[in-house]
């Protein structure tokens, strides 16, 4: 440990003993009609809106000013696995800190107001990997929501940091887990979450409570019982032995059609020749799915790609209402039935590893068009009318011991690092990066002591040195209008009304970049992965940038890839702002 960081840890365990700050006794309450149209100067959820775009109207930090940004305020985190969004409501930040700690911050000094430290079970680690991942918490009422490594679903009183209710979901020893927290939706706090093979089918589900009750309203499994649709598509395997579908991430949602969409992960094991057959669909694993808000009942749905390679589906989906014009000259696959130029209701972005942009309709489902980003060689073909993708029949696993070189890596192409959407450019900026695996298939058949039963080495992608791409997608022409390319890895973005695109990297820069053309206008180094969300937000009329760092399995990984940059790690939030 550094003199730097020692003085830094001593100063937050000092803090942690202090009394909190009183904070403001007239707390308005969240209401739903504001989760839809936020305040500009707050940052109410994940991506600031239901609709998951990552943008922010605010200008006062513009193309302009931007390079006389300086540092406000910085707080220590706690240590874990570090990917937390800061929730701004009136002028007061809430973070989620690893191992479920909740602080509510003044957002202007960064003095603290309050922490719920709800504690982790000592035994969690046992059942599931990186269990104090937390990446984000939700806002309802006069309450702050979130999910639990112990199991449960709870909510915190916003003004003195009190639980005000608790509802269990899941027991955490078989193997259920949330490493990300809910969106409110239509008064509904919905998450999904990991299900390991230990906690069986039924562990695999989304679920809904009531905001402010707790009491639980439905719950939706991805993985079909006997007798539902798609149990065929599981080629015979008991129901008992289907596992792992999960939603790691967290939903979308669109108000007017009250419909929600959330996007899953592979099976346990990855690969299917051990698991009823590589011919099989195992729905709904690898997909889309859009659910009534109201019942959770599975609208419709839409499978990316029959994963053998654990290259997951779960990433965040963009709700835009924009023109369909996708230009064959760039764009690979396009439904022969869409009209250019006429406008729809679309569900888009890079929903997986394989660095494929999708785009959806987002009331019936249908595909519009897709097209590659970064290099991969597991998908041939996509099916224009469907959107079903065609495997490379020769990276298809068919016994134990085989090797392939597979690309991406379960790094990505796409990972959760989020991408953004304005719609000051209509333009779609994702984090992407260069990665392969010689990934080899380690079992005969499906183990509970073996996940995904495949061995991967993992490295850059054969000719290029540089692992991190940002790209910049047109949403209507699918056209790349820009791409800034570097040597480390690169994490999640925002955009604002002031011309901007931040985001930080695995080396530790943060950056601001012109949305137009992705030159760099601003940068800092912060000394570690840039692994937490960015935010921005304003306190009495003044804008702020937020963004913290901190490890993961993601940074150390891509980490490992450039061992030249020799990055360090630490957990810590920074807010920066122009000169008063």
């Amino acid at each position: 440990m550094t003199r730097f960081n020692a003085l830094i840890a001593g100063m937050a365990g000092m803090v942690a003993c202090l009394p909190a700050l009183a904070q403001d006794s007239n707390f308005v309450p969240v209401t739903d009609a504001m989760l839809r149209d936020p305040d500009p100067a707050d940052w109410l959820m994940w991506r600031r809106t239901l609709d998951s775009w990552g943008y922010s109207p605010l200008d006062a930090i513009n193309r302009g000013n931007v390079n006389e940004l300086q540092l406000v305020w910085t707080r220590r985190l706690a240590d874990g696995d570090q990917e937390g969004t800061p929730l701004v409501y009136r002028g007061v930040m809430y973070f989620p800190n690893p191992g479920d700690i909740t602080q509510a911050i003044d957002a202007a000094t960064g003095d603290l107001i309050w922490e719920y430290n709800r504690g982790m079970p000592d035994d969690v680690g046992e059942y599931f990997p990186a269990p104090a991942t937390n990446r984000n918490i939700a806002i309802h009422g006069n309450v702050i929501l979130d999910n639990g490594a112990d199991g449960y679903a709870y909510a915190i009183d916003a003004a003195t940091g009190e639980l005000a209710w608790e509802s269990f979901i899941l027991d955490y020893r078989a193997g259920a887990k949330n490493s990300s927290g809910p969106i409110v939706a239509n008064g509904k706090v919905i998450s999904g979450r990991s299900c390991e093979p230990e906690g069986g089918p039924d562990a695999c589900v989304i679920t809904a409570f009531d905001a402010r009750t707790g009491e639980e309203l439905w719950r939706t499994r991805t993985i079909p019982r006997p007798g539902e649709p798609g149990d065929e598509s599981w080629g015979g395997v008991p129901y008992e032995e289907r596992w792992h579908v999960g939603m790691w991430m967290v939903p979308s949602y669109d108000p007017e059609l009250n419909l929600i969409y959330i996007g899953t992960s592979v099976t346990s094991p990855a690969p299917k020749f051990m698991l009823g057959g590589n011919q099989e669909q195992h729905l709904y694993h690898n997909s889309t799915l859009a659910l009534d808000g109201d019942t959770g009942e599975i609208v419709w749905y839409l499978q990316h790609v029959v994963d053998h390679w654990d290259l997951d589906h779960p990433f965040e989906r963009l709700l835009i209402d924009t023109e369909v014009a996708p230009n064959p000259d760039e764009v690979t696959w396009i439904n022969p039935l869409v009209r250019p130029g006429e406008t729809r209701k679309v569900l888009t972005g890079i929903p997986g590893k394989t660095g494929i942009v999708y785009t959806l309709d987002r009331e019936t489902g249908q595909f519009l068009w897709a097209r590659e980003t970064t290099p991969q060689n597991v998908i041939t073909d996509v099916n224009v009318e469907s959107g079903a993708a065609t495997v490379a029949p020769e990276k298809l696993f068919t016994a134990a011991g085989q090797e392939l070189l597979i690309c991406p890596s379960t790094r990505g192409g796409k990972n959760y690092p989020a991408g953004t959407y304005s719609p000051l450019t209509g333009l779609m900026y994702f984090p992407l990066q260069h990665t392969c695996m010689m990934s080899t298939s380690a079992a005969e058949e499906p183990s509970l002591d073996d996940l995904y039963a495949i061995r991967n080495q993992n490295l850059i992608t054969p000719g290029t040195e540089n692992v991190g791409t940002i790209e910049a997608v047109s949403v209507a022409t699918g056209e790349t209008a820009w791409k800034f390319e570097q040597r480390s890895g690169v994490l999640s973005l925002i955009s604002t009304g002031g011309g901007l695109v931040f985001g930080g990297d695995v080396n530790g820069r943060f950056r601001a970049y012109d949305h137009d053309n992705g030159d760099i206008l601003w940068e800092v180094n912060l000394g570690s992965p840039v692994n937490g969300y960015p935010a921005t937000f304003e306190v009495d009329g003044r804008q702020y940038v937020a963004v913290s760092t901190g490890g993961s399995g993601l940074a150390f990984g891509l980490g490992s890839l450039t061992p030249e940059l020799r990055t360090g790690f630490g957990n810590q939030l920074y807010v920066f702002a122009l000169p008063d």
